[in-house]
């Protein structure tokens, strides 16, 4: 096998797609501390075999907690409450990376210089070259967005090689893992595969963002030790979509 240290990453610049409810562990809601340390012990190794992260993170693991009080709400309005939860999360994990002597930067996409710089393009870029992790919160900065979205748009922005969509399975399967131990996982598919499919990789804007300018997806399992590295190394982990022809 060969050793690490001698490789070289498949990608320069990635962008990272985390969910809220990534965050969680076992709790309900919330944050997991122990779940936060874990993936930025993932972060800094990548970092470390010299590639640009950037991360984007939804809100779910929070907003969880208030959602039956959301109920019935103006979309607009809870949307807007969904892109602080995200802000929040951004935070915490600025604290894990810098807890373990990763520079990192959270920006924005609304206003609120106490606690985060507002996003400007070519400052993130400027952030990502001199090596250090910038955390997109608040999604796109507008409701009826997804943070899904907010990941592939902010990836072609700083032109980021490929969006990492990191879930709780190791891919996309022809049937539920689980209760299909037959099912098998794809390692190849096509954005038309995702969609016609409704496969849920992501959600349909951000699947044809991607599509419209042919930047690739890789489906991983965020948990699992090593394996965010593994698939920035280029290696047979998770599921890669992208405009080729889908093999299981």
């Amino acid at each position: 096998m060969t050793d690490p240290d001698t490789r070289e990453p498949a990608y320069r610049r990635v962008l990272l797609k985390l969910s809220g409810e990534a965050l969680m562990g076992d709790e309900p809601y919330g944050i997991s501390r122990a779940v936060l340390e874990r993936i930025g012990e993932e972060i800094r190794e990548v970092a470390a075999a010299g590639v640009q992260v950037a991360v984007v993170i939804g809100g779910g693991n929070i907003f969880r907690g208030v959602a039956p009080a959301a109920e019935g709400m103006d979309r607009a309005t809870a949307d807007y409450m969904g892109m602080l939860a995200t802000v929040m999360n951004a935070l915490a994990l600025q604290d894990a990376l810098e807890s373990q002597g990763l520079p990192t930067r959270v920006q924005t996409a609304i206003g609120m210089q106490q606690m985060a710089e507002l996003y400007i393009r070519r400052r993130a870029i400027r952030h990502l070259e001199k090596g250090r992790v910038v955390i997109f919160g608040a999604g796109t900065g507008n409701p009826f967005f997804t943070t899904d979205t907010a990941a592939s748009l902010r990836a072609m922005e700083i032109g980021a090689d490929v969006v990492l969509k990191g879930t709780k399975v190791d891919g996309v399967y022809t049937d539920d893992p689980v209760s299909n131990p037959d099912a098998m996982r794809y390692r190849r598919l096509t954005y038309m595969d995702v969609i016609a499919q409704d496969l849920r990789v992501m959600d349909a804007t951000a699947i044809t963002l991607c599509r419209d300018n042919r930047l690739p997806i890789v489906v991983f399992n965020c948990v699992k030790p090593g394996a965010l590295l593994r698939v920035v190394m280029g290696e047979d982990e998770g599921t890669r979509v992208e405009a080729e022809e889908a093999k299981p």
